[in-house]
């Protein structure tokens, strides 16, 4: 990584320099450098060994390859300080009387220099013990209650603990026998439960006990003390019969020691030998033998007539969905319908409590970024979907998507393979994995190559719909104004029924069997494994760890910012409005108001100019008075705020590409009433980094696949090493304006002010409290096409001009 000419270890050895005692001699950077003579040899480790030697602090380090701008050094360098900072106590809720003394404690292992910083709710404890592994709470008053976290530091990196929250209990001359005073008692409220286990389980146990100071864990196993288990769970996978015995967990404080009633586990054989099977051997005379294993005790006749188990109600523990529409492509065909298609399949998602981030024209770097940034919304029994409208093949059984700057004769090689997605996917234990895929699957003949992704689990929770079938093509309707592809047109009907996944989408399937004009040209072909019956509206009941749920819900949100409402005031008198709206998760239309001008001025407009060359604007539909006219053919003028206010309207695309903050200029052009002159007054603008361009999905990931072992942690908001949610985390800066993916009200919206701390960039959402946690808002209503439109009349595929495949 430094052993290169431009960016590497003699530029590093000069940046280092600047502290004298890391200064290397002109002799030592020669013995550097005739390292490459040894087929094992480095330079650049040569040098950080002498480093490491002279006591170079880490983050001083890192000072010094930002400063070379090396990003690839300082990623891998911040990336394993992330991993290496782990909670090993957690602070505990607690309830106790006014007057008493309440403790939170939090410890943490990891690299030397660690600090401490506690929050209550979004500001900093500023107490003596604000900024220690223990917080008290002495003597305990009103301005106390509330919700607490602490966030462990070493420089730049941090993780946060979970939420707990400090309340008050007031009684009257009676008192407490569990928090007398400063020396509580210690109850426990749970115990671990004997069981038995088969060999390949999972064995699960957990205590949990109530106490202050909060109570401390340690898990013994046949009395032998279990090193890293110090939690409340005790959680060991794929058991063998060397964990079967007796288990039992001291729990402990500053004043009291107890220990949890014993829980015996027994480990047996797999758990399958006591199944029913039919096996069935066939040899090469092709002869079947039927072998029958039963239940004991039940005659095979009676296994057959016992009804079946009552149908169970399934739920999710979070529902996420990433939509990717491919329209503009550089070197093929333009698209019309994944708009609409994206915009119309977002809103009913949303309509199901779906997190959704939709995107339109991503090239590969983008789209490889947007799939790592969906895979860290995943987890256990978190329900995923993948939708994606444009160009694709199929070769050799694997589905590849074209991203728009792939070239003329693309390979796999320049795109995206949705088996790979999946293996991700599953290492994240969903609950659900749906891939719509409204795209061609003819076979590439460029591509000679036979990609072989990971070998898929059998989860039985994987649903796959085909816009067509295998070696065929799909298509869109091509309109004058908003266009629907056929697949979306008839799922539309359909995505929103309480059905399991399958059993909607193959009334879909029937749907378009029944049209004339997709007869025998297009039609939706599902894969599935999917053993429950698991739908889309499926209720989210979210996981015991709702500090699980509050993360994925912080950074879904940190898509979906919108800059707050501007009000500009220029010296001529003239009040101007900056408004914003959302039409896709990359893309923003600002529309400019006049408020207020003075008498003697006739005519006056403010319009927008000086964009980045970063986003995409086309300059001669910006500033135009209609949302038709400045290119957003969904967002609905009435939707808006104040909607009867004349307004400019100025569509930006491609926000993912945005590498600094959004600056532009409001020209403000007005004319007094004796003059005939124009006179011009221009004010610069800066609104931050708007919805997915704080995701900074142009920078390449980690080539590495995020695995269920990764680093980033959401039961304890680490920061994940593939993602760049530690920067956009820091630009939610109130909690006001995290959640709306709709339109920023006509108003200022009111905000909370961080808290005031030097490490700005790691500061906490108290994402406990129930009013944060709400749905968002749905997006602003959408223009689409009618189910008449769709009906056989209307088209025909005599006229081919009208449809364009994917």
């Amino acid at each position: 990584m430094l052993d290169n000419s431009s960016c590497g270890w003699r530029q590093l050895a000069k940046a280092v320099s600047e502290q004298p005692r890391l200064s290397c001699s002109e002799n030592e950077l020669t013995a550097c450098s005739l390292q490459v003579l040894s087929a094992t040899g480095s330079p650049g480790r040569t040098l950080l060994a002498r480093l490491a030697d002279r006591s170079c602090s880490l983050e001083f380090l890192l000072h010094c390859l930002r400063k070379m701008d090396h990003h690839d050094a300082v990623q891998c360098l911040t990336t394993t300080v992330a991993e290496l900072i782990q909670i090993t106590v957690q602070p505990q809720s607690q309830e106790a009387k006014m007057g008493s003394k309440v403790v939170l404690t939090c410890r943490a292992t990891g690299p030397p220099g660690l600090s401490y910083q506690w929050f209550r709710g979004s500001e900093e404890v500023s107490t003596e013990t604000g900024s220690t592994p223990e917080l008290v709470l002495c003597p305990l008053a009103p301005v106390h209650q509330g919700h607490y976290i602490c966030r462990v530091n070493h420089g730049d990196n941090c993780i946060f603990t979970q939420w707990v929250e400090v309340r008050s209990v007031y009684s009257a001359g009676c008192s407490s026998t569990l928090f007398p005073g400063s020396v509580s008692g210690l109850r426990f409220t749970l115990q671990p439960q004997s069981q038995a286990a088969s060999e390949g389980d999972t064995l699960f146990l957990e205590c949990d006990a109530e106490a202050n100071p909060p109570a401390q864990y340690e898990w013994y196993h046949n009395m032998l003390p279990m090193k890293e288990q110090k939690t409340r769970s005790l959680k060991i996978p794929c058991v063998t019969t060397a964990d079967r015995g007796q288990y039992k967990c001291k729990v402990f404080n500053l004043y009291h020691e107890a220990w949890t009633d014993t829980a015996t586990v027994t480990i047996g054989p797999s758990s399958i030998t006591d199944a029913s099977w039919v096996e069935v051997d066939r040899g090469l005379d092709s002869k079947e033998v039927h072998r029958l294993t039963n239940r004991p005790g039940i005659h095979p006749l009676q296994q057959m007539a016992n009804p079946p188990p009552p149908v169970k109600n399934f739920h999710a523990t979070d529902k996420v969905a990433l939509l990717i529409g491919n329209m503009n492509y550089l070197y093929h065909t333009q698209l019309c319908a994944p708009m609409a298609d994206v915009h119309e399949l977002t809103n009913f998602l949303r309509q199901m409590d779906f997190k959704v981030v939709s995107l339109l024209d991503l090239n590969w770097q983008e789209m490889h970024s947007a799939v790592t940034e969906f895979l860290l919304l995943l987890d256990k029994g978190v329900y995923g979907l993948l939708y994606f409208a444009g160009h694709g093949y199929e070769n050799y059984g694997n589905s590849f998507m074209v991203p728009i700057d792939a070239p003329a004769s693309y390979t796999s090689e320049h795109c995206l393979c949705v088996q790979q997605i999946l293996t991700r996917m599953q290492e994240k234990e969903t609950g659900l994995n749906v891939f719509l895929l409204d795209m061609c699957r003819k076979r590439n003949p460029n591509d000679v190559i036979i990609v072989q992704p990971e070998l898929i689990k059998v989860t039985a929770n994987i649903v796959f719909g085909y816009a067509t079938c295998v070696d065929a093509e799909a298509y869109e309707v091509k309109k004058k104004d908003v266009s629907n592809g056929i697949f979306i047109s008839f799922l539309k009907r359909r995505v929103c029924e309480d059905e399991k996944v399958t059993v909607m989408l193959d009334r879909v399937a029937e749907d378009m069997g029944r049209c004339e004009i997709t007869r025998g040209r297009q039609a939706l072909e599902l894969r599935s494994n999917l053993s429950e019956r698991r739908s889309l509206t499926d209720k989210i009941q979210p996981s015991e760890c709702s500090t699980s749920h509050s993360a994925r819900n912080l950074q879904w949100a940190v898509a979906h910012v919108l800059p707050q409402t501007l009000y500009l005031q220029f010296d001529c008198g003239v009040k101007v409005q900056l408004g914003f709206a959302a039409e896709f998760s990359n893309i923003m239309v600002i529309y400019t108001r006049i408020l207020e001008k003075p008498k003697e001025i006739v005519s006056c407009c403010a319009q927008l100019t000086d964009f980045p060359e970063d986003v995409d604007i086309d300059l001669k539909k910006s500033n135009q008075e209609t949302l038709v006219e400045a290119g957003s053919l969904l967002l609905i003028k009435e939707n808006l705020p104040s909607p009867e206010v004349p307004s400019l309207y100025t569509r930006i695309r491609g926000l993912q590409r945005l590498r600094t903050e959004l600056t532009f200029t409001t020209c403000l052009h007005y004319t007094y009433s004796n003059m005939d002159e124009e006179v011009q007054e221009r004010k610069p603008v800066t609104v931050g980094k708007p919805l997915v361009s704080k995701l900074n999905l142009h920078e390449p990931r980690p080539l590495r696949t995020c695995s269920a072992s990764s680093s980033f942690s959401l039961d304890s908001f680490n920061v994940p090493e593939c993602s760049s949610l530690t920067e956009a985390f820091a630009s939610v800066d109130s909690v006001s304006n995290t959640w709306p993916y709709c339109v920023q009200t006509g108003r200022e919206s009111s905000t909370t002010d961080p808290p005031a701390s030097s490490r700005s960039a790691n500061i906490p959402e108290e994402t406990d409290c129930p009013e944060l946690c709400d749905a968002p808002q749905p997006l602003v209503a959408s223009k689409s096409l009618s189910l008449s439109q769709v009906n056989d009349t209307n088209y025909k595929f005599s006229d081919m001009y009208n449809f364009h495949s994917h």
